[in-house]
């Protein structure tokens, strides 16, 4: 029996899932991390990245029989190495609001969105700092694609992963040639070239190296060597696959510590806007990406510290149980949540054009200031800003036949899929397989490498969900008002952010 190992380096978790031929999961290991704030940079220490890599292997126990595996990893961000692939300065994650300059200015130059958290951002916006290590920048690479690296030997980028890095050009698969050249001639002052910086690009299904003697003794031998390797993806190429979300008209909201939703396109968008992204599926095909910074952070932390008012009460109630009794909670709030607005912004957000963010609760002296309303307030924040860059792509009359929701805050049924419905004011379908997105996304793309005879779209819809168990919420008239009185609320407030933000 063919068996496929999937990783993925998350925001909050490494998370491991071995699939079997029939594509369902059979066992999982995990490792808890988080970033660390240090001189003004979110980051993650690569030696934690290694070591909780060996730690989820070391809980799978049939590694020996693997047929191929893949790694996943936080998309964007910056990982800035020398010739012989030493860190040149700390990971700098999706996290971080600290590019503005130069996001603006290659927006400008190239005529096409450059967010922020993108490699080509940071990359400039070195430049622009006169950062000493710039001039010693051999390789610019992702989380994922670093970790394939280790294990393979092969400085390759899946397509998905490579459109966080820099612009692609869909109807070829690989960097966008015009703005290459536009690059090209703003850094004509470096002692690198753009074109040898970055990684190579590979599209789904394409071999990306085995696995190496010294990628094996990197993780302490605990997979064989030889091991085939797909393609390195992003978490957002990942969630589409884990969503059967990567033909035209199909989409997915992926919410973690951030939320992001995609929407695969049918033909470009009309005019560049700084709120949308522009990436690829896994296969290369172009998508619209609403992505948010900000969503469960704040909640984890209410919840740490509701717990942690349980315990003065002798009360050893563990976090998931917390989490799933408050969620449910929530069903009993006002549908606009009653007049308490609750905004989750621990760091920026590009939708808003905040540079930083203040978490916040905001009340009047008369609203109606329940557990049930707080809780309902606190899931509808961590969706209220991507639906604002939601909104762009209705006016821009983007069809959408299907979304489908998976991630953390799926896990408690019928509690933020029904939310999301309501915001949306469209159905939104979980499958069973909602709690594991990218890992079992990535395991999914090292199984097509045995099986690509379909284009990606049709193994998923024919070979993979074709019995897929799923659950889908229709919107409810009364909660999709409450939540545009409550979004209408929220955008009108976001000015007491902007001023936190200054003055705090």
């Amino acid at each position: 029996m063919k068996k496929y190992l999937g990783v993925e380096l998350g925001s909050t978790r490494i998370k491991g899932v071995v699939i079997d031929e029939s594509f369902a999961p059979v066992e999982s290991g995990d490792f808890e991390w988080e970033s660390t704030y240090d001189h003004g940079i979110w980051t993650y220490d690569l030696a934690d990245a290694r070591e909780g890599l060996c730690q989820v292997l070391s809980q799978l126990k049939d590694r020996e029989g693997l047929s191929a595996a893949g790694i996943s990893g936080m998309m964007h961000g910056y990982l800035a190495f020398d010739k012989d692939w030493n860190l040149l300065v700390p990971f700098r994650t999706w996290q971080n609001t600290i590019t503005a300059d130069a996001a603006e200015q290659l927006t400008e130059l190239f005529q096409f969105n450059v967010p922020q958290r993108w490699s080509i951002a940071h990359l400039y916006q070195a430049i622009l700092n006169g950062e000493a290590h710039v001039s010693q920048i051999a390789h610019i690479t992702t989380l994922s694609s670093y970790v394939h690296y280790m294990l393979t030997g092969e400085n390759v980028v899946g397509v998905g992963e490579a459109s966080g890095m820099f612009p692609i050009d869909s109807a070829t698969g690989n960097w966008n040639e015009e703005m290459l050249k536009k690059f090209e001639q703003l850094t004509r002052d470096q002692p690198w070239n753009i074109r040898d910086v970055l990684p190579r690009v590979l599209l789904a299904g394409q071999d990306a190296g085995r696995l190496t003697a010294e990628g094996s003794a990197w993780i302490k031998g605990l997979l064989p060597v030889g091991l085939p390797f797909a393609p390195p993806e992003g978490d957002a190429g990942t969630g589409m696959v884990a969503t059967n979300a990567v033909a035209p008209r199909t989409g997915n909201v992926s919410a973690g510590t951030s939320i992001f939703a995609m929407v695969v396109l049918e033909k470009p968008l009309s005019k560049v806007y700084t709120e949308i992204d522009v990436v690829t599926t896994p296969s290369g095909k172009d998508v619209a990406m609403v992505h948010c910074n900000n969503c469960t952070s704040d909640i984890n932390a209410w919840i740490g510290l509701l717990r942690e008012t349980l315990g003065l009460f002798g009360c050893d109630v563990s976090a998931g149980e917390v989490f799933t009794k408050l969620y449910q909670k929530s069903l009993e709030g006002e549908a606009d949540c009653g007049g308490v607005l609750v905004y989750n912004y621990m760091a920026g957000e590009g939708i808003t054009h905040l540079d930083a963010g203040r978490p916040l609760v905001v009340r009047k002296p008369d609203s109606h200031f329940s557990l049930a309303n707080f809780m309902r307030s606190s899931v509808y924040a961590e969706i209220a800003t991507m639906r604002l860059g939601m909104d762009i792509l209705a006016e821009e009359q983007v069809k959408i036949d299907s979304m489908t929701g998976h991630g953390g805050i799926f896990k408690t049924p019928g509690v933020a899929q029904r939310y999301l419905a309501a915001a949306c004011n469209a159905s939104i379908t979980c499958m069973e397989t909602a709690g594991e997105g990218g890992p079992y996304g990535i395991a999914l793309l090292a199984a097509f490498m045995d099986e690509h005879e379909l284009p990606l779209e049709e193994f998923l819809r024919q070979r993979v969900f074709v019995h897929a168990k799923i659950t889908t919420a229709q919107p409810d008239p009364a909660e999709v008002e409450g939540f545009a009185r409550y979004l209408a609320a929220y955008d009108k407030g976001l000015d007491v952010e902007r001023t936190a933000v200054e003055k705090i």
